[in-house]
C-alpha cells in the first residue's frame, strides 16, 4: 500500500484560476486527496507581497478560487481548505524562521528577482524578500513532507529545508525535511501565442468563462503564423489551438488525425478553432454547472472554510507550542 503522506498546495487570491492552473496544479489535487493528507491554503497574505493595494479584493478572490476548487471536485471532505490570514501561527512561525535566514540567502531565491524584474520592482518590500520565509510557516505549520510546486518554485522548498535542518540541528528534530513534488505538465501557453496563461496578462480562458466568453476567446486564438492560407500545412506541436485540442480532449484517436491533418493542410485554422471551442465548452460545462449551484449555497461555503479553518488551527497551535517549548522560549517555570 502506498504510504500517506502530508501534502501542502494552494493559490494566491489575485483573481479567478484558469484551464492553465486546472492542467497544471488542480487535476493533481483531486489525485492527491484520494492519496494524501491533503491541505490547499487560499494564500491571501503571499497576496499583499506585490499588490498590497487589492487588499480590499481579498474576499471576493478567495470565494471564487473556492468556488473553482469545488467546481473541479476538491471535495472537502477529503481534503481541508483554508485561508492563510486565519490561521495567525503562521506569521508567528514565519517571525522566528526569518532569524534563520540570512538577507543574502533569501535574496537568492531565482523567482524572487524574476518576479521583480516582470514587475519592474526595483525597490522590492521586505514583505517581498521574505515571501519564502512565510512560505516555509506555510508548509512546516502542518509539518507537510511533500509539496507540489512548479520548477520555478523549486528554489522555495530547498529553503525550507534549510530552515527545518538549520532548526532540528539546534534544537531537537520536530520537522519535516519537505521534498518538491515537480509537476510534469507543461505550462499552457496562453491564448496570445506568446506568454503562459496569466491573469495579469489577459490571456487567460478562465474555468468560469461562460460558453459565449470562450467561443470569443477561441476566436481570436494566435494560430501558426506560418499558415497563412487554409490550404498551407501547419505546425500543429506549436499551435496554441492544437496544443488545447490535445490537452483536453478526450477522442484520442480524433487528436491524431487533427495534427496529420493540420500538417497536411487540409485542416483549416478557423474549422479548427470551432472544434476546439466545442471541446472546451464540453469539458467546462459540468464545472459551471457545480459552479451555479454552489453560488447559491453560501452557508455551505462558510463551513467549508470554518471547518478547515478550524482543523488547521489545531495542528498549527500544536505546532507552534511544540517549537517554542523546544526552543525553551516557553518553559514551566514561574513565568
Amino acid at each position: 500500500m502506498r504510504e500517506k503522506r502530508v501534502i501542502l498546495t494552494g493559490d494566491r487570491p489575485t483573481g479567478k484560476l484558469h484551464i492553465g492552473h486546472y492542467l497544471g496544479s488542480l487535476l493533481n489535487r483531486l489525485q492527491f486527496q484520494k492519496e494524501h493528507t491533503s491541505y490547499f491554503i487560499i494564500a491571501d497574505l503571499h497576496m499583499l507581497t506585490t499588490s498590497p493595494e487589492m487588499s480590499k479584493e481579498v474576499a471576493k478572490n478567495c470565494e471564487a478560487i473556492l468556488l473553482d476548487y469545488l467546481s473541479v471536485g476538491i471535495d472537502p471532505e477529503k481534503a481541508r481548505i483554508f485561508r492563510q490570514s486565519r490561521i495567525t501561527e503562521i506569521p508567528y512561525l514565519a517571525c522566528i524562521f526569518s532569524n534563520f535566514v540570512t538577507v543574502p540567502r533569501a535574496s537568492r531565491i531565482p523567482s524572487l528577482k524574476d518576479m521583480m524584474q516582470s514587475l519592474h520592482i526595483t525597490h522590492p518590500s521586505m514583505g517581498l524578500l521574505s515571501y519564502p520565509i512565510l512560505q516555509s510557516a506555510d508548509i512546516l505549520i502542518v509539518k507537510a513532507d511533500l509539496v507540489p510546486v512548479g520548477k520555478d518554485q523549486k528554489s522555495h522548498i530547498e529553503l525550507t529545508r534549510e530552515i527545518a535542518r538549520e532548526f532540528n540541528t539546534l534544537y531537537k528534530p520536530i520537522f519535516p525535511e519537505p521534498e518538491p513534488l515537480i509537476g510534469e505538465v507543461e505550462t499552457l501557453v496562453g491564448i496570445d501565442g506568446k506568454n503562459k496563461m496569466s491573469k495579469s496578462l489577459g490571456n487567460c480562458i478562465y474555468l468560469s468563462d461562460s460558453e459565449k466568453e470562450v467561443n470569443d476567446k477561441v476566436k481570436v486564438m494566435f494560430t501558426d503564423p506560418e499558415k497563412v492560407h487554409v490550404d498551407d500545412p501547419g505546425h500543429p506541436e506549436t499551435c496554441p489551438v492544437f496544443i488545447y485540442h490535445k490537452a483536453f480532449s478526450q477522442d484520442h484517436a480524433r487528436v491524431e488525425e487533427a495534427r496529420i491533418d493540420c500538417k497536411k493542410g487540409t485542416l483549416g485554422c478557423g474549422t479548427h478553432k470551432e472544434e476546439l471551442a466545442q471541446i472546451l465548452n464540453t469539458f467546462l460545462n459540468p464545472i459551471r454547472e457545480k459552479r451555479r449551484v454552489l453560488e447559491n449555497q453560501k452557508e455551505s461555503l462558510r463551513d467549508i472554510l470554518r471547518i478547515g479553518e478550524e482543523e488547521v488551527k489545531k495542528k498549527a497551535v500544536q505546532t507552534l507550542d511544540e517549537t517554542l517549548t523546544t526552543m525553551k522560549i516557553k518553559t514551566r517555570g514561574i513565568i
